[in-house]
């Protein structure tokens, strides 16, 4: 799942009135975070599961009869729990050939207590009948951060009243598919699937697996029938029903579908069309061809997170659909590549317990990564990691956060965070480094083949790499997987007589473990590269190496695999200068060019020019910010760079930012670029030209916006609002 975390803006509201609520919920807190997470109990494991449903628009009802087959896990029991949230039953009954027998049952609006008609033995399935009616709009659900709401079952516009189209859907992580369905509501339980949705014959349908039957029924609706013949867990059990338009694509002979509003389908391909190039590459790389029998993306409208990978049918959010004006400025290829290699990591292989969600998500926060380096390049890789990397570094404090694979948390939905996602993207991707390539996805093949359709934790992935290594990796997984934090490097260099020593000091808080850290060295001189092995393990060492002469510069971690901090003392603008040019890691250029944006001698002036002509346009779009435009030695060639990317840059964030900053000198010869640029199809470029032309003729600049048709409009204000802003 990909998340969008939100932040809270009413700090002072906030700063009041936690106070009280922290002291009136502190004991509750602590009993919370106290409680060991175990793996849910496995009484009866789920076999199969078929549904029938249909919709209550008016009432906001799904009406279901439900087919449900089970067997006990080990032990014989004559008794069965079921998940099932805020429902209605008109019968539960055992179906004994062609009779139903009736079942006893006790029922809290959360389970389902159901006594069965005698003891049944671990090689013995039994199939329940079960017809009720869900309500999810009745349901007193609590979201969280990462899930804003957790009825299961959402109806979207349903009486037609508001601009929005009439849609349902489902979202089942973390535990919300058995506010739609009676289920074993565990990421531990696997079932194979039937689903009939019947529904107005205007809608389209998707759900998982394959579509087998369509049936017209007389009165005006469809039913249609979709099938998963290999097993699956409840969370990721869908459905979609709206008006969409389907896009047709295909990969090695199986669907590969995109569903989107009329609005947006011509745009399909431009929106999702790398898909089959990216199954292609993590087939590839894993050694498993994708594994379900088809793969659908549903955009859906009011969705209360970023997307869902729901097996073979993601679902995302409506910031993915975009019109061609919008893909100019940005889009959504992360969350497309994140969602599909949650197929394998989360949906083929499946964590079995949300302690240990880093099974799912830091595996497709990493794939991520990869994606981006197959498509793009190594530096596209690099600047990926180095996104995560910071976003984990904004959940640590001193070298303090959550353990990865946490057995202690308040609320199952706490484990959707920066932690889970990007600490163990990175986590992942210093093991590549360390192990090799070719061991480590050989690894992940050995991972994903023992454990398929199955669910798993942290301990069967060191297992299959230590099978293919021959390697112990235990204290690598201890170290990361099962102990909190992250290291802070602070570092110092001297060199006398011949020998350069690194001294370097492990200063996160001394609560946070010492870690161990095998990393490289590489040493600038005259115009060649040394590199040296040394192995960190203490809180404070130092290693000594001679070498010929004074290096010109030290590059540690030059593969920059360290999660976490790396300080090095006393360095200066000329070290960064040398830096971006001579060892341009993506890490090592924008390090160069964030420090060069807070200094003003005349290096860190050359590091921003030579970071205007950055390969990446993040880079490039810092650089602009930051350099200085009254900077006689350099002005002439920084104007010329400026107006080049105003006009010809293919990135049109990086436009936008130049043509602002060229409107920040008030040269009356950059009006006509303001008005060109006004004109332009990007929203950004438009947004820039406006926001430079109020610098040259206000009243013009107000015509110019109103101008604009609504749509347009509707795009470039909060553009201009934010570029207005910037320092």
């Amino acid at each position: 799942m990909n998340k969008h975390f939100l932040k809270c803006t009413f700090l002072g509201l906030v700063l009041l009135g936690c106070q009280n609520i922290e002291a009136q919920n502190s004991d509750q807190d602590k009993d919370e975070l106290s409680t060991f997470r175990a793996t849910a109990l496995k009484v009866h494991d789920l076999v199969h599961t078929k549904l029938e449903v249909s919709f209550d628009y008016g009432k906001r009802y799904l009406y279901g009869k439900e087919w449900l087959t089970l067997k006990p896990h080990f032990y014989e029991t004559d008794t069965l729990t079921l998940d099932a949230k805020g429902m209605d039953f008109k019968e539960i009954a055992l179906i004994d050939g062609k009779k139903n027998i009736p079942l006893k049952y006790t029922y809290n609006n959360e389970q389902l207590f159901i006594t069965l008609n005698r003891k049944y033995k671990s090689s013995e399935n039994y199939t329940l009948f079960i017809d009720y009616t869900a309500k999810p709009d009745e349901l007193k659900t609590k979201g969280s951060l990462a899930i804003t709401d957790a009825k299961g079952l959402y109806f979207i516009n349903p009486d037609g009243k508001e601009d929005k189209p009439i849609q349902i859907w489902t979202q089942g992580e973390s535990e919300s598919s058995s506010a739609w369905f009676p289920t074993i509501d565990k990421p531990n339980q696997k079932t194979t699937s039937e689903i009939a949705m019947t529904v107005d014959g205007k809608y389209v349908t998707l759900s998982n697996g394959k579509l087998t039957s369509q049936k017209t029924n007389k009165n005006g609706t469809r039913t249609d029938v979709w099938k998963m013949d290999v097993p699956h867990a409840p969370y990721l059990f869908m459905m979609a029903v709206g008006d969409f338009k389907i896009y047709k694509d295909s990969y090695k002979g199986k669907e590969v579908n995109y569903y989107l509003e009329p609005k947006y389908a011509p745009y399909a391909k431009q929106i999702f069309g790398k898909t089959p190039d990216m199954m292609a590459f993590y087939g590839k790389i894993l050694g498993v061809e994708y594994p379900w029998v088809k793969y659908s993306q549903i955009v859906a409208r009011d969705y209360v997170s970023g997307a869902m990978e729901n097996t073979s049918a993601t679902l995302h959010g409506e910031y993915v659909q975009k019109t061609d004006r919008e893909l100019l400025d940005d889009n959504q290829e992360s969350t497309i590549a994140h969602e599909l290699f949650h197929q394998w990591f989360g949906d083929y292989v499946t964590a079995e317990s949300w302690s240990n969600l880093t099974m799912n998500e830091s595996f497709a926060t990493f794939g991520e990564v990869l994606w981006h380096g197959h498509d793009a390049g190594q530096d596209a890789e690099d600047r990926s990691r180095y996104e995560k990397l910071q976003n984990y570094l904004r959940s640590q404090k001193n070298g303090n956060s959550e353990i990865l694979a946490r057995f202690h948390y308040k609320n199952r939905d706490d484990m959707f965070d920066n932690i889970s996602y990007s600490k163990g993207s990175i986590i992942l991707y210093a093991l590549k480094n360390q192990m090799g390539d070719e061991a480590f996805f050989k690894s992940l093949n050995h991972y994903l083949t023992t454990n398929a359709y199955k669910s798993s934790e942290p301990h069967q992935l060191r297992l299959s790499f230590e099978e293919i290594t021959g390697k112990d990796w235990f204290q690598y997984f201890d170290q990361w997987y099962f102990n909190p934090g992250n290291p802070i490097l602070d570092v110092n260099y001297r060199y006398a007589n011949g020998k350069i020593t690194i001294t370097i000091n492990q200063s996160q808080d001394s609560a946070v473990q010492t870690f161990t850290l095998p990393l490289k060295v590489d040493f600038y001189i005259n115009g060649t590269k040394i590199r040296k092995d040394i192995l960190i393990n203490k809180r404070e060492q130092s290693f000594s190496f001679d070498l010929p002469s004074k290096p010109e510069f030290i590059d540690l971690d030059p593969d920059k695999i360290v999660v976490g901090e790396v300080n090095v003392n006393k360095k200066t603008a000329a070290d960064y200068l040398f830096q971006y040019k001579n060892a341009p890691s993506y890490y090592n250029r924008i390090e160069a060019i964030k420090f060069a944006s807070k200094d003003r001698s005349q290096e860190s002036q050359l590091i921003l020019l030579e970071g205007l002509k950055d390969q990446q346009e993040d880079l490039r779009v810092l650089s602009i910010r930051a350099i200085d435009l009254n900077e006689k030695q350099t002005k002439d060639q920084v104007l010329k760079t400026l107006l080049d990317i105003a006009k010809n840059d293919k990135k049109t964030i990086a436009r936008a930012n130049a043509i602002v900053k060229l409107a920040s000198t008030g040269d009356a010869s950059y009006k006509s670029l303001m008005e060109e640029s006004a004109k332009e199809q990007s929203y950004n470029v438009i947004a820039a030209g406006i926001t430079g032309l109020t610098k040259y003729a206000p009243t013009e600049a107000d015509k110019a916006l109103a101008s604009l048709d609504d749509d347009t409009k509707k795009h470039v204000t909060p553009i201009i609002k934010r570029l207005s802003s910037q320092k």
